[in-house]
């Protein structure tokens, strides 16, 4: 899991860099081509990432049971 600086890091270079997502990776050596692109978008929408995720449960409590 990357911290909140280290996406807006890997984000930000990427706009720098025309949005080249092979040279951004090259040059910071992390993320996945994936993770960089949902970073972008989620960057687009608020134009800012949010510093942690809260995860949804799979499988609702009433379905466990």
């Amino acid at each position: 899991m990357y911290s909140c600086e280290d996406r807006l890091r890997a984000v930000r270079l990427y706009l720098k860099l025309g949005k080249r997502i092979g040279l951004t990776i090259r040059q910071l050596g992390y993320p996945t081509k994936n993770a960089l692109k949902r970073w972008h978008h989620e960057y687009d929408q608020r134009l800012d990432l949010p510093a942690f995720y809260v995860l949804q449960p799979r499988y609702s409590q009433a379905h466990k049971e």
